[in-house]
């Protein structure tokens, strides 16, 4: 084992009864970085090959093929402030491995945000912030493979060992500019979306093929869409290798009866579907037409489908103005976020918040009427009162 006092400056924990002493004193410090290295390439569900810790003057790496990674809990449900980068996935994986994500969480790249830095690497905000080098890692570096070497468990130190300064620098930068709270309502609404697992039955929404179909053929995409998502955990692989999203959307449209029809149908491997895979698809076709799945409508305000001529123009405005106010564009709405708005959608993201306040509330002003968009000179999109006199 590596102790924080040696050369290389961190601990490989092998030994649960170790983690459960690190875990309890991790516990009681304010803040602590987390990270993982797992692969996903093959399977359906990702496997972890490390997980690392750092508080203090301490930096951890946990390697889940010789413990259990059960003693988390305890620091995940505690009070501590987990400070990860772009966590989506990290926070997939705690939830898949030991049931939690971290009760309170910040991320860098969201705080990186709004300061006006898009999509920003850790490696970027470690030399912007902390004058910090830090050496690109090994994208193709096998984190299942044992022993592990020491410069891929030195690269993995490096990703938690200064996230919580790093944090410490943004969170003056946004405290500066009274963004703080914005940041903090953004990051625990990663948390809770994280927190949750997915669900078969929405599993359509994430295939654009599929949220193109008209609505007659969304309850089959449903099903369909769901059928191969369990089938692909239950043998834990990608759902591309039971049906790619091309193959998913011409057997929602040929809707087959039959394993020959089945096998007709454009992008279908004819020999994969010849057994209990194709049985199972068109057993959930025949349930589907049976008892076809409620397509889930959102509740919505008043229809303003006929502004959708004005969502590029809206977009360019919002655009600017975030950058004028230095945060990334992408953190205030995308197109798909406006579109909801328009759709009067009460949970679209623009609808609440520090979104509403700042954003919302001015696109609303145009929406009544109220407000119109002029060119400047200079090229530049200006929301202003409207005057109300035509040209």
């Amino acid at each position: 084992m590596e102790g924080s006092g040696t050369p290389n400056g961190y601990e490989l924990v092998e030994d649960e009864a170790r983690l459960v002493e690190l875990v309890a004193e991790a516990s009681t410090a304010p803040r602590y970085a987390l990270d993982t290295e797992f692969h996903r390439e093959q399977t359906y569900f990702p496997r972890v090959g490390l997980v690392q810790l750092a508080w203090g003057e301490r930096v951890i790496l946990l390697d889940p093929l010789t413990t259990s990674l059960e003693p988390l809990i305890a620091l995940l449900d505690s009070p501590a402030i987990a400070i990860m980068h772009a966590p989506d996935q990290d926070l997939e994986i705690l939830r898949q491995v030991v049931g939690r994500v971290p009760a309170r969480l910040m991320d860098t790249q969201t705080a990186a945000g709004f300061c006006g830095l898009r999509s920003a690497s850790l490696r970027d905000l470690l030399a912007r912030f902390l004058d910090i080098d830090v050496a690109k890692g090994d994208r193709l570096t096998d984190w299942l493979r044992r022993p592990l070497q020491p410069e891929q468990l030195a690269y993995a130190a490096a990703d938690v060992r200064h996230l919580t300064p790093l944090w410490a620098a943004l969170q003056a930068r946004l405290e500066a500019s009274g963004r703080l709270e914005w940041c903090e309502e953004e990051c625990e609404r990663l948390r809770l979306r994280q927190s949750a697992a997915r669900r078969p039955e929405d599993a359509w929404l994430r295939v654009r093929e599929l949220r193109r179909l008209p609505r007659r053929s969304q309850p089959l995409a449903i099903a369909v869409a769901a059928w191969r998502e369990r089938r692909a955990a239950q043998l834990d692989i990608p759902v591309r290798y039971v049906l790619s999203d091309l193959a998913l959307a011409a057997v929602v449209q040929s809707a087959p009866d039959s394993v020959a029809a089945l096998a007709a149908v454009r992008g279908v491997d004819g020999r994969a579907m010849s057994g209990s895979a194709g049985k199972g698809l068109l057993e959930a076709i025949a349930q589907a037409r049976r008892s076809p799945p409620r397509v889930p409508r959102k509740p919505k305000g008043p229809d303003r489908s006929h502004l959708q001529p004005v969502v590029a123009l809206v977009s360019a405005w919002l655009s600017q103005v975030a950058r004028d106010d230095d945060l990334d564009p992408a953190l205030v709405a995308t197109r798909a976020d406006l579109t909801s708005f328009l759709d009067g959608e009460p949970d679209a993201r623009l609808a609440g918040g520090w979104r509403y306040e700042r954003y919302g509330s001015r696109v609303e002003e145009l929406l009544t009427g109220n407000a119109a968009v002029a060119l400047e000179p200079d090229g530049k999109l200006r929301l202003e009162k409207r005057s109300g006199r035509p040209l």
